[in-house]
């Protein structure tokens, strides 16, 4: 089973750029459908982007289409969330998920592990 742990979170001033990574502890991310959520104070855990298991598929939240980018490398073992054009509205602490789904998943319930988070703060 896949245990996620990420990276990369921090602040940054809004028009500003940030990275994520996403590595399990055990297990390869390969035979997962890999996605990124995000939680903002008070709201529910909503989706960010997804990407299926050869990459060949991927699917964004319109509040992020054209600002971020979800890649894998699969020999590494790593999904990345590049996050780019920061807003104070991205604020949020980011969850890397993994799913058993063949193809792009929205839905927090298909996702059956999950990473601790990893908080990101825009400044306006």
């Amino acid at each position: 089973q896949a245990q996620l742990v990420e990276s990369g979170g921090g602040l940054v001033q809004a028009g500003g750029s940030l990275r994520l990574s996403c590595t399990p502890s055990k297990g390869r991310i390969s035979t997962y459908t890999m996605g990124w959520f995000r939680q903002a104070p008070g709201k529910e855990r909503e989706f960010v982007a997804t990407m299926t298991r050869t990459g060949s598929s991927t699917d964004y939240a319109d509040s992020v289409k054209g600002r971020f980018t979800i890649s894998r490398d699969n020999a590494k073992n790593t999904v990345t969330l590049q996050m780019n054009s920061l807003r104070p509205e991205d604020t949020a602490v980011y969850y890397c998920a993994a799913s058993t789904a063949l193809g792009s998943v929205t839905s927090t319930s298909w996702y059956a592990f999950w990473g601790q988070g990893t908080q990101v703060t825009v400044s306006s």
